[in-house]
């Protein structure tokens, strides 16, 4: 290449967003004037077609070999341009892109001084980009195989996709079976299908699936390694059944002697009992017991084995220890999912205190016909309600707790009202906000339920309780709300209390984004690379989030976004390799000094030391480009592509001077 700089200055209109505070005019004139720039121009759209070929024409016709697009944000359009140097035979990394929208126009109320600080912007891309060099983007290897963290909904989805098109996929998840919150549902609004109609088949494929390799009862503990070289050790629990000897059969379980031992389901919710070997319910992937430790009285020297002695099969083994598998992969899908919000953190609901105040997650199990109840809305004494209360937004929409909407509790919450009705006549009250039923068919089924005479009451819940205050209020609890409609507080007595609680990021996911080193917004939900162009994409290349664990969703946009996750891995295995970005850190041999000061401090674990040389080494591979081993590093040896000290001195003096 020519050593001359002749650099082009093209500055976008976008619309009137940044024209619209900016006087586009005055900046362009501007920029002409300043050193080596050969052209200068501006247009309304610079991302499209006609304003990238203006930019290849320009590389062509005027030799420019440096450009600066004063436009967007770079995270939304510096491929865009990349792309378009590219095609016109200039090195991409020659360009550089400055945001005079998001950090001037937008931000910026007065035309003067937005005018000015663009000025000042496109002189400090001037000056840095005269210091660019020619970067070349390296290459990464994509291992075909699939890990997949989570196994409900989200999780089958993507396993399933993934599978038919021929990858081998490892499914893990932490419950002995898959299924998830789903499988605890009756039925799913706004359509009231049956929940476990439309589960149970897909967890049936997940099961018997040759590119499917279920681990259930099992947890991820660490993952090393780098897109399209992920190296994950998972550790399986032991369920003290072989999977490969079970049949299914219920024989231990009805054979375990130890009635008295029966301890409370956490698949029902803490409403039914489980005895110390057990499976979660009947239509479980695997169909096979787990035995619980901590409750079966042959670990505690109390029983000498019954469900051994009767299992035909010989698949009891209380010998089983936990044990390491390790797998290699080339992308991870993290479909962990969510908790639901307890709401004994909000003590003025009555849960734990009154009897008959519930979860929602609870009549949910109350409903499913094998549940608990067998399907009956029953009290704490085993009468059907004649007056229930279901409170919304639980744990959502509140700035003690979570400021979030959990976006599903209203149409659950109108679900359970239209379900308790259909089962008990009961005469319902919904306390909510505001009705938020923003779906395919939700406002229909909304319409539905008020025409089911369900009572909907706008106002929050500020108690529950039961001090009565006259006598037909004794023996009920008690809700006391304000009715912002009719502008008063109300006190309605009802048998029943359902709390539709918010949704949380699941237990664990807390370790998941370590694991990964992916960013959480807040409340702990994972966040994507970009919310409208990669919405599946996360900031670590090759780790892909579905469903729940990015934000509360329901279950036909958990199901998309899964399948988007699935095809987004599919992309890049069928490419069979990634293109990494060259903006890594790179150590100078004669500066270091080996003080390894950059290996603590990174959070990728990049960087290794060379015990012969006595210097710091950096995996490109695995480097992120943060730039914090760059900052740390106290001899200057640690340098990164792109953001050289050179450059970035020379956009502080293009920035400060006039």
């Amino acid at each position: 290449m020519d050593d001359e700089v002749r650099i082009g200055v093209y500055v976008c209109h976008c619309g009137r967003n940044i024209a619209g505070t900016v006087n586009i005019n005055k900046v362009v004139n501007y920029a002409k004037k300043l050193p080596n720039v050969v052209v200068a121009r501006d247009y309304r759209y610079l991302c499209s077609d006609p304003g990238q070929d203006i930019i290849k024409k320009d590389i062509r016709e005027k030799s420019i070999n440096r450009v600066i697009v004063a436009a967007c944000s770079p995270t939304l359009h510096e491929g865009t341009f990349r792309k378009a140097c590219s095609e016109a035979e200039l090195n991409p990394f020659l360009f550089f892109m400055t945001s005079i929208r998001e950090l001037d126009s937008w931000v910026t109320v007065d035309e003067d001084e937005a005018t000015e600080k663009a000025k000042a912007f496109v002189r400090a891309s001037v000056e840095r980009v005269a210091m660019h060099e020619e970067l070349e983007r390296k290459t990464a290897d994509i291992h075909p195989d699939v890990l997949i963290i989570g196994g409900g909904i989200a999780g089958i989805s993507a396993a399933l996709v993934l599978a038919d098109a021929g990858q081998q996929v490892y499914l893990v998840e932490k419950e002995p079976t898959i299924g998830g919150h789903m499988a605890k549902f009756d039925k799913t609004f706004p359509t009231l299908d049956c929940a476990a109609c439309i589960l149970t088949p897909k967890m049936s494929s997940v099961g018997s699936h040759p590119n499917i390799k279920l681990l259930t009862y099992s947890e991820v503990v660490e993952v090393d390694g780098f897109v399209g070289n992920f190296k994950v050790k998972i550790k399986k629990k032991p369920r003290y059944v072989n999977e490969d000897l079970c049949i299914g059969c219920p024989v231990c379980i009805d054979d375990c002697l130890f009635l008295e031992s029966q301890y409370e389901s956490e698949f029902e919710e803490k409403l039914g009992k489980r005895k110390p070997i057990s499976i979660p319910f009947p239509q479980a992937v695997p169909l096979v017991p787990v035995i619980d430790p901590e409750s079966c009285m042959y670990f505690k020297e109390k029983c000498p084995g019954y469900c051994k002695d009767v299992c035909e099969w010989d698949a009891i083994d209380f010998n089983m220890k936990e044990e390491i598998i390790e797998v290699d992969v080339g992308t991870i899908i993290t479909a962990t999912g969510y908790k639901t919000f307890d709401p004994a953190r909000m003590p003025r609901y009555g849960y734990g205190i009154y009897d008959n105040v519930f979860t929602s997650l609870q009549v949910e199990r109350m409903l499913n016909s094998t549940g608990p109840t067998d399907g009956e809305v029953l009290l704490m004494n085993g009468e059907k309600p004649g007056r229930v209360a279901i409170i919304h937004c639980v744990g959502s929409r509140d700035r003690n707790h979570n400021v979030y909407c959990s976006k599903v509790c209203c149409m659950y919450s109108m679900k359970l009202a239209h379900l308790v009705k259909e089962r008990t006549d009961a005469e319902i009250y919904n306390f909510y906000i505001d009705i938020r039923a923003a779906g395919k068919g939700y406002e229909e089924f909304y319409r539905r339920v008020m025409e089911d005479n369900v009572n909907f009451i706008r106002g929050k819940v500020a108690e529950v309780t039961d001090i009565a205050k006259n006598e037909e209020e004794e023996g009920k609890l008690i809700v006391v709300a304000e009715d912002t409609l009719l502008g008063r507080v109300r006190r309605v007595p009802v048998d029943m209390v359902i709390l539709s609680v918010g949704l949380e990021p699941a237990e664990g996911s807390e370790n998941i984004r370590n694991m990964l080193k992916l960013s959480t917004v807040e409340g702990g939900w994972f966040l994507e690379k970009h919310a409208k162009l990669a919405p599946v994409s996360t900031s670590t290349d090759g780790v892909l989030i579905a469903g729940a664990c990015h934000s509360p969703k329901d279950i036909p946009d958990t199901v998309a976004q899964a399948e988007a996750a699935a095809g987004e891995a599919l992309s890049l295995i069928k490419k069979g390799f990634i293109e990494l970005e060259p903006n890594v850190a790179f150590i100078s041999e004669d500066k270091c000094t080996g003080c390894k000061q950059c290996i603590t401090v990174c959070a990728f674990n990049a960087i290794d030391f060379d015990t012969e040389k006595g210097i710091s080494v950096i995996n490109e591979a695995l480097c992120r480009g943060c730039g914090t081993c760059v900052a740390t590093c106290p001899s200057g040896a640690a340098k990164q592509h792109l953001f050289k000290d050179e450059q970035i001195y020379a956009e502080i003096e293009g920035l400060l001077s006039e």
